[in-house]
């Protein structure tokens, strides 16, 4: 397994960094002409290699004016990018072929079409990818590949920062990148040029990394992702308890910066109607620049996903089987729950928790399952009862004991593993009829004193009560 670590450039001059936009500039059109022309069904099963040969062949490849080993990286890069894309989109076509097609013999076979690209002869496979498999267009003219043998790393003096010298857009002339680390980048490196400064992002065996030496624990636990937290376990234990102050303060800085922003551009705007450029001029170019603000968004982001991974280590530390939601699917309907609220929300890195999991999950040997997560946070654990969800408390309707909510949901995402009836892919209107189906069974076979059916139908009893408030 491979992870990414990144060095950052320190104290680029002007020069280096016009050198290196001018070439990010050049390679990003190369990029756009392989996405342009290979990035739909007219690409499928064409390899790099054969657009490099074909290119070298015709003169295209004369007209990029980047050295060859640039431009070819570039097209293989780009062809890779290709493949993720259309290989993502045959995810919902597996799922429509699981609903819609019963046959067993002619399942595998539309499933063998799939994994080996020949789903363009056959019209069902091909109107389902072309509904799913968008055409792609590149906006990536910031990036330079370079391969492992085309560049130098050395330093000026012993154990000082590490000098990075790559390809220029002249032949045997090298652009020397001064770093921020004493560690050498390894293996293909990719440039990402940001706010005037590069980005060297290289990849590393994660079995060399110490989180990798740590053992995981024996127990399967239950997680359920939350805002104010990263993670809450079936053990009532919260992780990453830093994750609400880090996403509400951002998005309250952001607000309140945004408004001036606004106020300042709005000046902008009425001096060139009215004539005056200059003012105009000087207001975009002093008050209206992104820099600052990408810079302190990406010190966020690192704080972010630090706490983000240290909480889920916290879990790996305790469980070798670690059982999440799957929160890939958005659901519809959502309430309404104010602007300041829908704005912090709007922040919610799940995704950077389902990487962790993944990424933590396979350096350290534990398991990651993923079940379905329709109302995992509204059943009353060890119920089939639905609750109702009230901020952070989850109140039961039978005996009005009240749960931590997102002690529940880790309750109740753990149960679901088991659960035979509600697999990943079953629909969530689906699962609300399973799980009131069960509920009338249940009452139906007790008997009709409503005190009697009240105690047996709940078992949330006070301890359960007493962890729920803690």
């Amino acid at each position: 397994m491979k992870v990414t670590r990144i060095a950052y450039s320190k104290q680029l001059n002007a020069g280096k960094s016009c050198q290196l936009e001018e070439q990010a500039r050049r390679l990003g059109q190369v990029r756009s002409k392989v996405w342009r022309e290979y990035g739909s069904t007219g690409g499928v099963g064409v390899k790099d290699r054969t657009i490099r040969d074909q290119w070298m062949a015709n003169g295209t490849a004369a007209t990029f004016d980047v050295l060859a080993n640039a431009w070819k990286e570039t097209v293989r890069d780009a062809g890779v990018g290709i493949t993720a894309n259309r290989e993502a989109a045959k995810v919902p076509v597996r799922r429509a072929i699981d609903r819609r097609v019963k046959d067993e013999t002619e399942r595998k076979r539309l499933y063998t079409a799939l994994k080996r690209d020949t789903w363009t002869a056959d019209p069902y496979l091909c109107r389902l990818m072309r509904k799913h498999w968008k055409r792609g267009r590149n906006k990536t003219r910031n990036q330079i590949v370079v391969r492992s043998d085309q560049y130098k790393t050395f330093t000026l003096t012993e154990g000082g920062n590490i000098w990075l010298a790559v390809p220029g857009l002249e032949r045997r002339q090298l652009v020397k990148i001064p770093l921020n680390t004493t560690v050498a980048p390894t293996g293909t490196l990719r440039l990402i040029l940001r706010d005037k400064r590069v980005e060297v992002h290289y990849a590393i065996d994660a079995a060399d990394m110490k989180s990798s030496q740590r053992p995981c624990g024996t127990r399967t636990t239950g997680v359920d992702k939350g805002y104010t937290e990263v993670l809450t376990d079936s053990d009532g234990q919260h992780h990453g308890t830093q994750l609400g102050d880090l996403l509400t303060s951002e998005s309250n800085h952001r607000k309140v910066k945004n408004v001036c922003r606004s106020k300042l551009r709005a000046l902008a705007e009425k001096a060139e109607k009215r004539g005056d450029l200059g003012k105009a001029q000087r207001i975009r170019d002093n008050n209206l620049g992104t820099l600052k603000r990408n810079r302190r968004s990406s010190r966020w982001e690192q704080c972010v996903r630090s706490v983000t991974f240290q909480a889920v280590h916290a879990v790996a530390d305790k469980a070798t089987v670690i059982v999440a939601e799957d929160l890939t699917k958005t659901f519809a309907g959502k309430k309404k729950l104010g602007k300041n609220t829908n704005r912090r929300l709007a922040a919610w890195t799940k995704g950077v928790t389902a990487e962790a999991l993944r990424a933590v999950s396979d350096r350290r040997g534990s398991a990651v399952r993923l079940v379905n997560a329709a109302y995992t946070s509204q059943v009353v654990p060890f119920t089939n009862i639905l609750g109702v969800r009230k901020g952070d408390r989850l109140h039961c309707t039978e005996c009005g004991a009240v749960w931590q909510a997102d002690h529940a949901g880790a309750l109740t995402i753990l149960n679901r593993d088991s659960d035979p009836d509600i697999t990943l892919y079953t629909p969530h209107m689906r699962v609300k009829q399973i799980i009131q189906e069960r509920h009338e069974r249940q009452r139906s076979r007790l008997p009709m004193d409503q005190d009697s059916s009240t105690q047996s139908l709940c078992v949330c009893g006070e301890r359960n009560i007493r962890s729920a408030q803690q």
